[in-house]
């Protein structure tokens, strides 16, 4: 699990491009989501550590289709993140009372690759959904969660169980476990040269002279 006061950190004072930097500077270029996933009502950031769901499309409801999700949320933790590989079907996998369950138990927020519904209660919740889209109609019987904290994939991204995600306005950043304290250092750094040479710029410098001076575009 990642330090609370590090993503409250992070949270506060990066952004997901400059996430995005650090990570293209480690060599890790394919870290982040289809622009398709995007926030619902709430333009909050999250981040915190990732906790994976897979959703499959179903032409049936299983006996006890809800099994899964019951089984994640309920062990949510303070800093989690719920990120959810969806199938096609556009039916709402996340709504109101799983929100009002994950807040409750300090998560940080919902990446769901997936529908939404309950839009305005969620928003009345402040809790944060990024997600590709909404939907009224239920999940039962259209798509049903099969298994929990494993690996998924979403746009050719891998997510493993503990990395931590960062989204924001900008998008949906997955940095991998053994990645997070490097990324953040660097993260943190980049955002106060970022701050140097937005000041420059305001005092006339040219773009030209600030880059060559601190190499930051």
């Amino acid at each position: 699990m990642i330090q609370n006061d590090l993503l409250r950190t992070l949270k506060t004072e990066a952004y997901t491009a400059v996430v995005a930097d650090i990570l293209d500077g480690l060599g890790l270029q394919n870290q982040i989501l289809p622009s398709r996933i995007r926030p619902l009502g709430s333009s909050e950031a999250i981040v915190g550590t990732a906790r994976t769901i897979l959703v499959r499309d179903v032409v049936s409801a299983s006996p006890h289709p809800y099994e899964v999700e019951f089984a994640l949320v309920d062990d949510l933790h303070e800093g989690d993140v719920i990120v959810a590989q969806c199938g096609e079907r556009e039916a709402a996998f996340w709504g109101e009372l799983l929100s009002t369950a994950a807040a409750k138990r300090g998560a940080a927020g919902a990446v769901v690759d997936g529908f939404c519904r309950d839009l305005r209660q969620i928003s009345e919740l402040r809790f944060p959904v990024y997600a590709r889209g909404l939907n009224p109609a239920d999940s039962k019987g259209r798509c049903e969660a099969f298994a929990r904290d494993i690996p998924i994939e979403i746009g050719g991204v891998t997510i493993q169980p503990g990395d931590m995600i960062f989204a924001d306005l900008d998008g949906v950043v997955v940095v991998p476990a053994r990645s997070i304290d490097e990324t953040v250092r660097g993260a943190l750094e980049k955002v106060r040269g970022e701050r140097t040479v937005f000041s420059a710029l305001q005092s006339g410098m040219s773009t030209r002279e600030a880059y060559d001076k601190w190499g930051i575009l």
